[in-house]
């Protein structure tokens, strides 16, 4: 038996250095088993065409065609070549719509003779405009000759033609006879799926799957295929986070059991409101993990607006109450000065332990950051090492190495995607035991990318607004089609104004970035229909001196020193502001209950998400709140679409579910796709839900019994694979 296992062989000796080079550089594919695993976008059928109609620009795709028209240009050419030049246009079809192929020069004598009218065809290359048509400049081609039994047997064994994700230095064609050289490999294939499982299901075996994805013979083919290679990404995943749960499980850590009449029954007691039904039960299953002698791993996904800061400060004080401390970690200084002012105001006098005038029960609240003076510093550090401070507020300052605590018992973590792996295993070694780990985002997740992204975590979700919350109407307000309609959106703005409210108009751009003179010079030609989005510095200006003229405009951005950024965000919350221009600065943790109208410009240069997340900044008072997103998008466009949807619906679930429909699934897992290609390949994370759920419930139990897998070889040397370095990065992250 050869002593490498035939799919860990390199691809250098299977298939040459030169193609091997570019499948490395270009695709990511090292191996005979990443070839294999690189499965075709899609299939044509020997019989019928592509749509030329749907072609995406400045991609690189293949299609098949039929030649409807070749004619050969002869031109005069430059002195220096004293002749002729050529230019062949080809004109393909596939019956519902037309592209032309152009070739040059050297390049027209092959074409020429083989692209004939009525020849079948693959071509391959990167869809351009000239002259205002689609068009593909010296593709790469293969004919399709029905003719050459060798040929039609050997490399497309059927009428299907899988087109394989390629690029232009590697034509789908050539990836499929690559594919060709290796297939027989398929049979040392090593199945992760339990026997019980795949027979349960009624999955074809592994082999079997590698073979029909890549020459099915029907579609039925292509379907089984994809069924089993989608419960192995499904299946392998969740293992991989069962077995971090489990791992968690056994970790020792400090139950914490709030007193019956300690601070937090004080705290209850100060609110000047009752909990909703959502937070009482978020807050149940909080308080039932942080009971437990293993840590608590918790997502807790909230809308803006809905108490998830109340919820976390509850679950601070139950910690406090049972003699431990907890943190509060927030992505920037801005969000920590803002979670220190207002869980302080929340706990009055509660928050002066030590100090006179301090409540009974009341323990200390330090902020901690990089910025302040080394003497508030020192203080702060000497209230957490010691034990009086029972909670700390801080930015990643709190995680370096000086920083020293008396008992931590909880971190809370805001907004979590800002936060990397380091991070939380740094402060995980802070405690004497771990701590209990409270993550809190409200970037709203649908389930299954839950599931898939933070499976380790348990999920809680707030999806009730708390009482006296107003809603937010939403339009789309289209400047191109009807310019009437953004003059209203500003006197809009100066009645709200007008009735003691403030406004935010949020822009995509800041707008003094150095211009790269070459640069602007190629974006002029290349997009002579797109301007540069508009700028902060640009609109404030222009809305001060025209529409918004006599009322109090101020810019926030970025790139302000912090000091200028907290005295503008200041005297925005005082009311001495009455419209702010800002960019998406804002999008996390301002909180202005007078701001009750947002207009957005270029609203279609953010992400729905995005969108959600700033229009949450409206409508935190009694009055109801107004977000007018302006484009310049025309009605069909896909863009257009997507602010549509943002204005008929206030479900930020619903919401991230449309925003996953329209993006690339690629897009979805952010970090999850931090290798060189994501280990998902055929599942879906919105459209394989149930396969998803029913993968983690099977992890789950496999997990509990057999936590070691020892029973599963195939399985454990598949997840070995999948969890390299990056794969274990991503599935720490939380």
């Amino acid at each position: 038996m050869d002593l490498v296992p035939a799919l860990e062989e390199p691809l250098k000796k299977v298939l040459g250095p030169a193609t091997a080079k570019v499948m490395a550089e270009h695709l990511g594919l090292h191996t005979v088993g990443d070839l294999l695993h690189h499965y075709p976008r899609r299939y044509e059928e020997r019989g019928q065409l592509t749509h030329l109609a749907d072609l995406p620009m400045d991609e690189h795709v293949t299609v098949v065609a039929m030649v409807a028209d070749a004619r050969l240009h002869t031109f005069a050419s430059s002195k220096a070549s004293r002749g002729k030049g050529q230019r062949l246009e080809v004109t393909i079809t596939d019956g519902s719509g037309r592209l032309q192929l152009v070739f040059f020069g050297n390049g027209v004598h092959k074409p020429h003779k083989e692209l004939l009218p009525g020849t079948r065809a693959m071509f391959a290359g990167k869809v351009s405009v000239f002259n205002r048509r689609l068009q593909l400049a010296h593709p790469a081609y293969e004919l399709l000759r029905g003719d050459d039994p060798a040929e039609s047997v050997e490399t497309w064994a059927g009428t299907l033609i899988p087109l394989y994700p390629a690029t232009a230095k590697l034509e789908s064609w050539k990836i499929g006879k690559a594919i060709q050289t290796v297939l027989p490999s398929v049979q040392e294939a090593l199945d992760p799926l339990p026997p019980a499982l795949r027979e349960g299901r009624g999955l074809v075996s592994l082999p079997e799957a590698l073979l029909k994805i890549h020459r099915p013979h029907t579609k039925a083919d292509i379907e089984d295929a994809r069924a089993r290679l989608k419960w192995d990404e499904a299946f392998v995943l969740q293992v991989a986070l069962a077995r971090r749960r489990h791992a968690d499980a056994q970790l020792p850590a400090v139950a914490r059991r709030p007193s019956p009449d300690g601070l937090l029954t004080a705290f209850d007691d100060r609110l000047p409101f009752t909990l909703t039904d959502g937070q009482q039960k978020v807050s149940k299953e909080i308080f039932d993990d942080l009971a437990t002698e293993h840590p608590m791993h918790r997502l807790l996904q909230g809308e803006v607006g809905s108490g998830k800061t109340l919820v976390a400060l509850r679950a601070m004080l139950a910690v406090v109450d049972a003699g431990g401390q907890a943190a509060m970690l927030a992505p920037t200084e801005v969000l920590a000065q803002q979670h220190h002012r207002s869980i302080t105001e929340m706990m009055g006098e509660l928050a002066e332990g030590g100090m006179l005038g301090g409540a009974e029960h009341a323990t200390k609240v330090v902020l901690l950051t990089g910025s302040m003076g080394t003497v508030a510093r020192r203080q702060a550090m000497l209230d957490l090492v010691s034990g009086d401070a029972g909670l700390v507020i801080g930015t990643h300052a709190l995680i370096e190495d000086k920083v020293q605590f008396h008992d931590l018992g909880l971190v809370v973590v805001d907004e979590q995607h800002r936060f990397g792996v380091e991070q939380r295993d740094a402060l995980r070694g802070k405690g004497r035991q771990p701590p209990h780990l409270l993550v809190m985002t409200a970037t709203p997740i649908p389930r299954t990318v839950a599931m898939t992204v933070f499976g380790d975590l348990e999920t809680s979700v707030l999806d009730q607004l708390p009482a006296g919350r107003s809603p937010i109407a939403t339009h789309v307000v289209p400047a191109a089609d009807k310019p009437h309609f953004l003059a209203r959106a500003w006197e809009r703005v100066r009645e709200e104004v007008g009735n003691g409210h403030q406004a935010y108009v949020v822009c995509p751009r800041i707008g003094d970035e150095e211009e790269d003179p070459k640069k602007a010079k190629k974006s002029a030609e290349d997009e002579a229909e797109k301007r540069p989005p508009l700028a902060v510095l640009d609109v404030a200006d222009h809305l001060a001196k025209g529409p918004l003229s006599g009322l109090r405009v101020e810019v926030l951005h970025g790139r302000m020193h912090p000091d200028d950024k907290d005295a503008v965000m200041r005297r925005f919350a005082a009311g001495d502001t009455d419209v702010l221009v800002a960019t998406t600065v804002i999008e996390v943790g301002v909180n202005v209950p007078n701001a009750t109208a947002m207009v957005i410009m270029d609203a279609d240069r953010f992400g729905v998400s995005q969108l959600h997340q700033l229009r949450g900044r409206v409508g935190r008072g009694s009055a109801a709140g107004l977000c007018l997103l302006v484009t310049e998008m025309p009605e069909a466009s896909p863009a257009r679409q997507r602010l549509t949807a943002v204005a008929s619906t206030l479900d930020g679930f619903e919401l991230s579910r449309i925003d996953l429909e329209q993006r690339r699934e690629g897009d979805v897992l952010g970090q999850a796709q931090s290798g060189a290609r994501s280990s998902l390949r055929v599942l879906a994370v919105i459209e394989d839900e149930e396969i998803i759920a029913e993968a983690r419930e099977e992890a789950t139990a496999l997990v509990a019994r057999d936590p070691e897998l020892a029973d599963l070889p195939g399985l454990r040397t598949t997840l070995d694979a999948l969890l390299d370095e990056e794969r274990e990065q991503y599935l720490e992250k939380g």
